[in-house]
């Protein structure tokens, strides 16, 4: 039964994790386009949107590495998962922080 519940759970958060990461790649690629037609329009506003779109598919990418916590087994996986979420949230805190000041130069 137990087994049987690990296995649904494995599943369910292996579908979950490919989702996340799917939508991640989207939205990176949705706002590096969006980036290019910003660029040749010449909108003053391109690396706000770059930035933002950039963070939210960070975000999602984000969201799949901490999921896969949950089904990491060996130190090393541990490690190796732990690392990933580190960059990642750096890379997040920075666009976030380029975002703020993006914000604050456009007043």
């Amino acid at each position: 039964m137990v087994e049987n519940l690990e296995l649904i759970l494995r599943q369910v958060v292996d579908m979950t994790i490919l989702l996340f990461e799917f939508m991640g790649v989207i939205v990176i690629i949705l706002a590096g386009l969006r980036g290019i037609y910003d660029y040749i329009k010449h909108n003053p506003e391109i690396r706000l949107n770059l930035a933002q779109g950039m963070a939210l598919g960070l975000e999602f990418k984000l969201g799949s590495e901490i999921l896969r916590t949950v089904v990491v087994r060996e130190l090393s996986e541990v490690a190796v998962v732990a690392a990933i979420i580190v960059l990642r949230a750096a890379l997040t805190f920075l666009i976030h922080w380029e975002i703020k000041v993006e914000k604050e130069a456009e007043k």
